[in-house]
């Protein structure tokens, strides 16, 4: 396993911080560990067991108290598993397989298999987003729908971005902060948000493999509906390249394109809870699959 902790104070800094996010989940829940080929996997479910399931996957340097401001709307009609992504800065196992490789999908094949998921609908952002395009185009028998919140893995990517934060973790609680809100694009970020993610980056290590970007065939292949949600200022991918590949290759996604926005996007919680519903036939509305 790699040590994608600095230190072992840090780790458990970290972890204790999650913790105590769990314990403000906003709606009943199970915490579930699954054995999987790459180690014990963490999972928060949450919402009726028998509603059409749905796979959360955060982004990297995350885990899954991401989306504690979303699920309380989503578990209204969905049986909601958040899963803490391997080799990132949740409980699940520290593992991390080369990305080029097929590691990722068999992993989560496992997770879902320890869930009783056949299928599922996914929503994924960034490295999340890019796990959920892997899988979508590994296992398209398995994915309902896809809804992808700045992902990677489909427009070109900014290498240059990695080394400008990098030369600012040099520059202490300063530079992190200052990496923040370059990476969110936002300069009013709350101070409990800002403490919060620097527990995290003061001790994780962040990966550095380049993320693999799909073929224009394996985007072409994806018939499952799909959402992508994108912001015009992403410092880590040209979100205009996003747009055009996917307008062009996978002309049934439903893109929004929003301007004067970071990586970070501002809650998205509405759109994907309709599309959701759209595709799995909750509420009485359908989309063609």
């Amino acid at each position: 396993m790699p040590d994608i902790y600095r230190t072992e104070a840090g780790q458990r800094a970290v972890e204790a911080q999650y913790r105590r996010a769990l314990d403000r989940w906003p709606v009943p829940h199970e915490e579930i560990s699954v054995p999987t080929c790459h180690g014990d996997t963490f999972v928060v479910a949450s919402g009726d067991v028998s509603a059409p399931p749905v796979v959360l996957l955060h982004g990297s340097g995350t885990n899954s108290a991401a989306w504690i401001r979303d699920v309380a709307v989503w578990a209204r009609d969905f049986r909601v598993y958040a899963i803490d992504m391997i080799g990132e800065p949740g409980l699940s196992a520290s593992s991390r397989p080369p990305l080029r490789s097929a590691e990722h999908a068999t992993w989560l094949d496992n997770t879902c298999q320890q869930l009783g998921l056949e299928s599922a609908s996914i929503v994924g952002t960034s490295l999340g987003g890019w796990l959920a395009l892997d899988y979508a185009v590994r296992r398209p028998h398995r994915v309902v729908s896809l809804s992808l919140l700045s992902p990677s893995g489909i427009g070109r990517q900014n290498r240059l971005t990695a080394v400008r934060l990098g030369m600012l973790r040099l520059f202490g609680r300063w530079g992190l902060e200052r990496s923040l809100r370059l990476v969110t694009g936002r300069r009013d970020l709350p101070r409990p948000v800002i403490d919060a993610l620097i527990v995290v980056f003061q001790s994780f290590r962040p990966r550095l493999e380049r993320i693999p970007v799909r073929t224009d065939a394996e985007l072409a292949s994806l018939r499952m509906p799909i959402q992508v949600i994108v912001g015009e200022d992403d410092i880590f991918i040209d979100s205009s390249d996003t747009r055009t590949r996917l307008t062009r290759h996978v002309p049934h996604a439903q893109v929004t394109f929003l301007q004067h926005v970071g990586h970070i996007l501002p809650s998205q919680t509405a759109p994907i809870a309709a599309f959701l519903r759209s595709v799995n036939l909750v509420g009485g509305s359908a989309v063609a699959r």
